[in-house]
């Protein structure tokens, strides 16, 4: 404890991180605030009963995204998702465009051009999903009390909606500028730890309220194994395979320069938690067939999200998806062009192209523990609920929730660790440094 004040009262004392947190928090404030805002000309009264589908499914998987927002009908309902869309795609672009592929290569202006084409495609895709929102969920739900057409309330509530989320996207690119951490990754971050204490408070008055719940003392166990399902999260965040590279000694005048080993950092988990958020998107197709009278048994066996085939299509479709956005992701020919441009070579291993097989040999072997252990964690919340853990607080036990909370709270971590490191403060931990993910 006494270590944990003294690393406070030296975050306190470094002036610009202390005015970078107090930013984060008013602006992170402020999104919280427009949460609770909503859309104008809707009776919150009657937001309850036909919004619920939107916590389960893939609208489940947006609220939960949005803190609430996607459910409660507010002007940030939509919230960063277009923009995460916007971005993927606009990576995707990078690797099979050779004129995306250039603007890459540009360096910063190269960057600029990308993040502008990034925010276009958003605004493209607010323009789609927008008025999908409007007429496919809330005015079917009777909220509506304005005297106005569908057509001017759906136009009015589309721009309020694309509104929203570009001051949703705004926020996040402030925190990132003048706050700490990612903004995107801290939003959605805080969106999903604002439904943890409900969750919570629900688990704990189950257990106390129903005979079968098993009681204060499953609740401890249930506490224990949580414990234990962040750490091993952790794990698979942070886990690296370190190739070693040795540069190349040279000396100009009375300089030697290189002549040092340094380490190839490759994560074993480099897809993140885009594998899991693919796979539930797919999950959700099998559903249409529910409509006829012949597919309406395949549909039902992957209606419920504890069934045997549910999970066990889950589980092979986040292993296939992490196989291939690593391989969209990381790119072993520009990882050797870079190294051997600065003079780098892996002991024992020809540079360029045997370099290039060497790294895609290594990638293949660590990307099979990683996709594995993904989803066994993606699939862990099905476990919980058949257990008897309450609905909302199983979503904890593992899958984006879990992933994406602790992989922005490291990567906070250490952003901060940096700023005491560099002030010649000691670390956030005694022993150990903190090797957070960069961004989501």
């Amino acid at each position: 404890m006494a270590k944990f004040i003294e690393t406070i009262k030296n975050i306190y004392k470094i002036e610009e991180l202390r005015k970078r947190i107090a930013y984060t928090i008013l602006l992170v404030l402020v999104y919280r605030l427009g949460s609770f805002i909503l859309i104008p000309g809707l009776d919150p009264s009657q937001l309850t009963e036909g919004l619920k589908g939107t916590q389960e499914g893939l609208g489940g998987l947006l609220n939960m995204f949005s803190g609430g927002a996607f459910g409660n009908a507010s002007i940030f309902a939509l919230g960063v998702m277009p923009y995460i869309s916007a971005s993927i795609v606009v990576q995707l672009l990078g690797m099979f465009v050779p004129s995306f592929r250039k603007m890459q290569m540009e360096g910063e202006s190269g960057r600029r051009k990308m993040n502008q084409i990034t925010r276009y495609l958003t605004i493209l895709i607010l323009a789609i999903q927008g008025p999908a929102y409007v007429s496919g969920m809330i005015r079917p739900s009777g909220a509506v009390i304005v005297n106005w057409s569908p057509f001017v309330f759906n136009l009015v509530s589309t721009l309020i909606l694309m509104a929203g989320s570009m001051f949703v996207m705004w926020l996040g690119e402030r925190i990132t500028d003048r706050g700490i951490g990612n903004g995107i990754s801290v939003i959605i971050m805080i969106g999903i730890v604002a439904r943890l204490p409900y969750a919570l408070v629900a688990e704990i008055g189950q257990k106390i309220t129903s005979n079968s719940g098993g009681g204060l003392l499953f609740l401890v166990v249930e506490m224990v194994v949580w414990v234990f399902v962040i750490i091993a999260a952790i794990a698979l965040v942070q886990a690296v395979r370190k190739v070693p590279v040795q540069y190349a000694k040279r000396v100009i005048g009375n300089k030697q320069y290189g002549g040092v080993r340094q380490y190839l950092p490759l994560k074993i988990n480099a897809a993140g938690v885009m594998p899991i958020i693919f796979a539930q998107a797919l999950m959700m197709f099998p559903m249409l067939f529910a409509r006829w009278d012949a597919t309406r048994g395949f549909a039902a066996a992957f209606s419920s999200y504890t069934s045997v085939w549910y999970n066990v299509v889950f589980f092979i479709l986040v292993v296939v998806f992490t196989f291939f956005y690593t391989a969209v992701t990381v790119n072993p020919t520009m990882m050797a062009e870079e190294m051997k441009k600065n003079g780098g070579f892996i002991p024992g291993v020809k540079p360029g192209k045997k370099t290039a097989e060497y790294i895609d040999e290594i990638m293949t072997r660590i990307t099979w523990p990683g996709s594995v252990f993904l989803g066994l964690i993606a699939i862990m919340p099905a476990g919980a609920m058949l257990l008897g853990i309450n609905n909302q607080f199983a979503s904890f036990y593992g899958g984006t929730s879990l992933l994406i909370t602790v992989g922005v709270v490291l990567d906070t971590l250490q952003q901060i660790e940096s700023y005491l490191l560099m002030r010649h403060y000691d670390g956030l931990m005694k022993t150990g440094r903190l090797t957070g993910r960069s961004g989501m």
